[in-house]
Order: C-alpha cells, then sequence, then structure tokens
C-alpha cells in the first residue's frame, strides 16, 4: 500500500482542504491531516498491541495500539478502520466505537518525522485470528487492558507518543474499559 495511499489535507479548523501521497508528505514538515487509532479486543477482553515494523517512515520498532491509518477520500472512518485492520493485521472487526473523537496531536519522531494529524481514536472487537502483515507489524502480543494501562504509566517511552497521549484521557481509558468483560 506504501505510495498508493493518501492523505486528506486539513485546515486549522479541521475542515478538508486537499489531499496529498501518504509517503511523500510525512516528513520534518508534515501538513496537518486526517488520520485515526484503533484499538482491538479480543473475547477475554485483552487488548492487541502491535510493534511497529523497523521498516516504517516514522516510529520504526515503537511498540503502540492495534492499528492507525488514514481514511481515503469518500471513505468512512469504519470503512477505513475495518480496510486498514485487515491489511495490517489480518483483523476482521464488529462493534467498531469512537472512543476519543476530538483527539489531535503533532509529534516528531527521532529522525525529525513529524505526525500532525487530527486522529480520532476507535475500539473495536475482532471476530478472527490476526496475521500480521510483517511489512507493517514486526510483533504483537495481547496483554490486558489493566496491565497495559501500568506499563503506559510506568514506561511512557516504551511506546508511540500517540498511544500516551490517548491513555491520558480519562474519558477514553472508560471507553476503552467498556470493551473489557466484567468478571
Amino acid at each position: 500500500m506504501k505510495g498508493q495511499e493518501h492523505v486528506i489535507l486539513l485546515n486549522e479548523k479541521g475542515e478538508q482542504i486537499g489531499s496529498a501521497e501518504k509517503y511523500a508528505v510525512h516528513t520534518a514538515h508534515t501538513p496537518l491531516h486526517l488520520a485515526f487509532s484503533c484499538w482491538i479486543f479480543n473475547n477475554q477482553g485483552e487488548v492487541l498491541i502491535t510493534r511497529r515494523s523497523l521498516s516504517k517512515k516514522a516510529w520504526p520498532g515503537v511498540w503502540t495500539n492495534s492499528v492507525c491509518g488514514h481514511p481515503q477520500l469518500s471513505e468512512s472512518f469504519e470503512q477505513a478502520i475495518t480496510r486498514r485492520c485487515r491489511f495490517e493485521v489480518g483483523a476482521a472487526l464488529t462493534d467498531i466505537t469512537p472512543v476519543y473523537p476530538e483527539f489531535r496531536y503533532c509529534e516528531t519522531d527521532a529522525s525529525g518525522i513529524v505526525e500532525n494529524e487530527v486522529c480520532p481514536v476507535y475500539a473495536a472487537r475482532l471476530t478472527n485470528t490476526i496475521a500480521l502483515n510483517p511489512d507493517e507489524v514486526m510483533d504483537s502480543h495481547w496483554v490486558s487492558l489493566d496491565a497495559l494501562f501500568q506499563a503506559l504509566a510506568a514506561t511512557p517511552w516504551a511506546f508511540s507518543p500517540w498511544m500516551i497521549l490517548q491513555y491520558r484521557s480519562q474519558e477514553a481509558r472508560d471507553k476503552l474499559a467498556r470493551f473489557v468483560p466484567s468478571p
């Protein structure tokens, strides 16, 4: 998919102003664009964390939430999440639910690449067995949400900055917790 996808460019009000090729736009001066983040849960209420492939342009080798991506023109967030989750981790999903719709961030990785995104956060339930795409994901683990929250609090440097920022929202944590079955 590298080189074939685009990003939807936004102005400071979050309004669409155009599009650009995804790989080319991610530089030290990345313009504001639309994205999404998804946290995938299994039937046991565990959440999938993934380690980004070393071939990724930004944050290679970093642990992060299940899947991130960019909606394409004329594509809903649900369609984009379904497409990207299938591509990156082979996931079929149900119950795609917004958990932090107003999330926005701008962060710079060690190489100087900037992510500058309006990035609504979603959670979803897995309905199949995952199959990692090694071009996107080099490793993954299913972990309890409580254990993940403890790790994010104790070692924020070990995870993507967007995942840490999402975790810091109490409302997002509460909504993610609804995907964990009661004992």
